[in-house]
């Protein structure tokens, strides 16, 4: 038995191949309960995942991170004992130690759901291009200033049973983090962020979004801002 036997770690993976076993077996030291989502990889994902002990679904086709995470959160709340349940990134970014931080929060119920911060702290980590582009998406987002947030665009995020009931993800691309925060500033749901360190391997930098990707986010949530009004 683990005391963290009613966690679930969501984790996304599309063409993870090289890392998403080390990724799965490094967090199931502490997280036994994990569901990777493989979202129509065209490498030897699946297989990997299939050798670390977490359940495996997949997507014939690839949808979108968006997409994946939805999946992946109505698998876990169809487990028996599932109370909360934590979005993790499949390159390696995010640490466990974090999570069990987050859930504490939740379990002392001071919140309905956590978010991750990487600027609460600022620990230098974050590339400064990066930092540009999250810190604007979070100034031009009313959803992102009505929560006080200042990391919108952070992957990793633990909910309770509350709220991922609620949840329903549309947008299946990097955008579902907009729609995310906009759910939650018109929900009723408590949320609060927590400092996190996020690890820039120069593996996840290779996959990380683009500056270019960053600027369409921005500009998706600015048009969807507007047509609210």
């Amino acid at each position: 038995m683990s005391q963290y036997d009613d966690v679930w770690l969501v984790i996304p993976a599309y063409n993870e191949g090289q890392v998403i076993a080390d990724v799965v077996e490094g967090a199931r030291k502490t997280f036994p309960n994990i569901v990777v989502v493989d979202d129509g990889s065209t490498d030897d994902s699946a297989e990997h995942i299939a050798t670390t002990g977490a359940h495996l679904v997949r997507h014939p086709v690839n949808l979108g991170q968006g997409a994946a995470l939805q999946t992946g959160l109505k698998y876990a709340l169809s487990q028996p004992g599932s109370r909360y349940f934590a979005t993790f990134d499949a390159d390696g970014q995010h640490q466990t130690k974090d999570v069990e931080t987050m859930v504490g929060v939740l379990r002392r119920d001071e919140a309905d759901v956590v978010l991750g911060s990487r600027f609460i702290e600022q620990n230098g980590q974050v590339p400064w291009i990066k930092q540009v582009v999250l810190r604007t998406a979070a100034a031009v987002s009313p959803t992102a200033r009505k929560l006080k947030l200042t990391d919108a665009h952070n992957g990793l995020r633990v909910l309770s049973r509350k709220a991922a009931e609620q949840l329903n993800i549309t947008m299946n691309g990097m955008a579902h983090a907009s729609e995310l925060v906009g759910f939650l500033a018109g929900s009723d749901l408590r949320v609060t962020e927590v400092p996190v360190d996020i690890l820039y391997t120069e593996y996840s930098r290779s996959k990380g979004q683009s500056l270019i990707n960053g600027v369409n986010i921005i500009f998706d949530i600015s048009l969807r801002e507007r047509g609210r009004r």
